[in-house]
This record gives C-alpha cells, structure tokens and sequence, in this order.
C-alpha cells in the first residue's frame, strides 16, 4: 500500500480494491447505495433559507467520506486521518447550514481537525514491525477510562445546559425542531455528550486505544436520536453503518492486542 504512489493509475486502482476484502466492500458499497436510496425516500427541505439539495449533498458526500474513513480505521491505516479532514470541513458546513448543533461545530473546528493531523505524525511513528501498512495499537487502564468518563459527565451538563439556555430566543433553531423548544433543548444536551464523548474518542484515537471503538458506539446512538429528532433520516443509514463496522473494527483491533501482548508492554506511550 505504502507504495503504490509509484505505479501507474490503472495499477494503483487495482491495488486499492485489493487492499479491502470482500466484506470491506460490500459494507462500504451497501452504505452508499442505501443512503442514495434514503435520500430520494426523505428529501430534505430548505431549512433557514438553504436548498434542501444542497443539505442533501453535504449529507451524502458526509456518509461517502465517514464510511471511507472507518474503514480505514479498522484497517489501523493512518491514511484514515487524512479522510477525516475532508469529513470535519463536511461537518462544520452541514452545522452552518442548518444552524445547529453549535457544541459539535466548535468541538470539530477547535478540537477534531487539529487532532487528526497530530494523530496521522503519531501513528506515522508507530507502524507495525512486519506489516508496516498496519499501526500498533493497544487497549486502556481501567482507572484512566474512569477519569474520562467522569469529564465527560461534567462537560455533558455543563455545556448542555450554556446551550440549550438560549434556545428559546434562536429562531433558526427551532425551525429545525418544528418550533417545539423541549426537543431542541433536550438535543442540546444530547449533542454536549454527543461531543465530549467524541473528545474522548479522539483522544483515544490519537493514543492508539482500541476504547476508541466504545466511543464510537455512543457517539453513533446519540447521533441517531439527534438525527431522528432534527428529520435527517438518510444520515441513519451512516449510523447504522457504524454500528456495524465498529463491531467489526473492535473485534480486528482485539485480535491484533492479543497476538502482540508483549509488544504492548514496551511501547511508548504517544
């Protein structure tokens, strides 16, 4: 893989379709083609004065990119980082144009894009030994995954509450909820946790912990009820997706952990 930049596309092409297996493909190929079969089924409309083709083409090129990207990820391949840039810009237009879910917004800009550009130099450093396409990864102490679940309870109420007490005066946002503020309040604190838990998972991520995969299972149900609540049905289709690759993007990186348990006691902690 790491070589394939030398050889002719038609080359390169046909290296990149080996590099997935059957499964790899027929997840990723499925999740597409549902979530275009979705977007004819739910259109969405103009919300705020935004063509609703538009919002839909931002959800469409968001799934195309998030899906890329996990698999990626389940692949230990470094290269997912790279994607993920691509899928935060995605992001932060889709909150802009609806104009909500402000926690996750500022958590994508402030946090997630510079994360993943450190994560791609640390995982850069720590390939493999006899797959150099592969990346070391390893799993979390217990005390260190309580303390992460203690921050994120905190910062859920803390930012939940800053920003669901100014719903009643925003509204674009409630024009997204149908004008009804307890669901827009109640998605403002789905979203704050929705967004520390993906501080946690980029965290995570960067350090090479297999929890990352735990808190891509939470941060994908909370995302399906927001989504559910705001009317973004074809973005379910993604969700359902992750559930399942996390599945099995978890069970490849335990399997790696397990063969390399000695490795793990010597490796470095970034």
């Amino acid at each position: 893989m790491e070589q394939t930049h030398k050889l002719p596309l038609k080359d390169r092409l046909k290296a990149l379709w080996g590099y997935f297996s059957t499964y790899e493909k027929v997840w990723f190929f499925s999740i597409l083609i549902l979530a275009f079969i979705f977007s004819f089924i739910f259109p969405e409309e103009d919300i705020n004065g935004v063509n609703g083709k538009l919002i839909m083409a931002l959800y469409l090129a968001d799934t195309f990119l998030n899906i890329l990207c996990e698999l990626l990820i389940s692949k230990q391949s470094k290269w997912n980082f790279i994607v993920s840039v691509f899928v935060e810009i995605v992001e932060i237009l889709v909150c802009i144009v609806t104009a909500a879910r402000f926690a996750t917004m500022a958590v994508t800009l402030f946090f997630w894009l510079p994360i993943d550009i450190i994560s791609f130099i640390n995982w850069h450093r720590h390939p493999d030994q006899e797959e150099e396409d592969l990346t070391k990864v390893r799993k979390l102490s217990g005390w260190a995954a309580a303390a992460v679940i203690a921050g994120i309870v905190i910062w859920t109420i803390g930012i939940g509450y800053l920003t669901a007490d100014w719903v009643d005066s925003a509204e674009e946002l409630l024009e997204l909820y149908g004008g009804n503020a307890a669901i827009a309040k109640a998605v403002c604190y789905i979203d704050a946790g929705v967004s520390a838990v993906g501080i946690a998972n980029g965290v995570f991520i960067f350090l090479r912990f297999r929890e990352q995969w735990i808190a891509w299972y939470i941060s994908s149900i909370g995302e399906a009820i927001i989504n559910i609540l705001s009317g973004q049905f074809v973005l379910l289709v993604l969700k359902v997706g992750y559930l399942t690759n996390t599945t099995y993007g978890y069970i490849k990186w335990t399997k790696y952990i397990r063969a390399h348990k000695d490795a793990q006691k010597i490796d470095t902690i970034f």
